[in-house]
């Protein structure tokens, strides 16, 4: 019985001690890590290498390299250094107009313009929008692609976007607008004229106070001009 007693603690020990062993090797396997999650490291990595270098200067090299992921798993996910700038173009996109909305939103129509435009944003999350956009127009100067980009995936799609959501209000009869798509060009050339200061020219606004009172007050003037009568 003694013998039983103890070859049965003897195997129990034995497995617990291969549990043991396969609980190490478990927590010891590298995580995975979903496409999505690492398409944004990517761009995140590739937008700072674009900053240091520029376009021209930048490789896919450089940017697996700073990724700390193989060349053949970058351009899985990205096919060229084209691809990957458009990416990023995509990206800021979103942190120019805040589009689409809920379609049940409601909301006074000041507000919901406040925030698709995002007209009070922090200061480093504007430094940050302001200095892709000095970026991406200087290296448009030298390369063709890049000035396509940024007609296509950027002011095109942005314009696009803003005249479905004014067509969306028309439709809902909150305002009267002839034509959406020359609504949104002229609302975009009102706000970002005022938001964004060009490379190589000096801001025109005192302070952040007084360029938001202009930009709450071009918000006003648009909407009193679509107004239903």
């Amino acid at each position: 019985m003694q013998l039983q007693t103890e070859a049965g603690a003897g195997a129990g020990a034995g497995v617990g001690s291969t549990d043991q062993v396969a609980g190490r090797r478990a927590r010891g396997r590298p995580k995975t890590v979903s496409d999505d999650a690492r398409r944004a490291g990517i761009i995140a990595a590739a937008r700072a290498t674009f900053h240091e270098f520029g376009y021209g200067g930048t490789t896919m090299d450089q940017v697996a390299a700073r990724c700390r992921i193989s060349k053949q798993t970058l351009y899985r996910l990205f096919a060229s250094k084209a691809d990957l700038f458009m990416a990023i173009i995509g990206e800021h996109r979103a942190s120019m107009l805040a589009l689409p909305r809920d379609p049940q939103e409601n909301l006074p129509l000041d507000e919901v313009l406040e925030q698709i435009f995002m007209i009070d944003i922090d200061e480093a999350a504007e430094r940050d929008r302001e200095a892709f956009i000095h970026l991406a127009l200087r290296e448009a100067q030298q390369f063709p692609e890049i000035a396509a980009l940024l007609r296509t995936c950027g002011a095109e799609q942005s314009r696009q976007m803003l005249a479905d959501w004014l067509s969306l209000q028309q439709r809902q009869g909150l305002i009267d607008i002839a034509d959406a798509e020359s609504g949104a060009r002229m609302l975009m050339n009102m706000i970002f004229g005022a938001m964004i200061t060009l490379p190589g020219r000096v801001s025109d606004w005192p302070d952040r106070e007084t360029r938001l009172r202009h930009l709450r007050q071009c918000i006003a003037i648009f909407l009193k001009g679509v107004r239903p009568r």
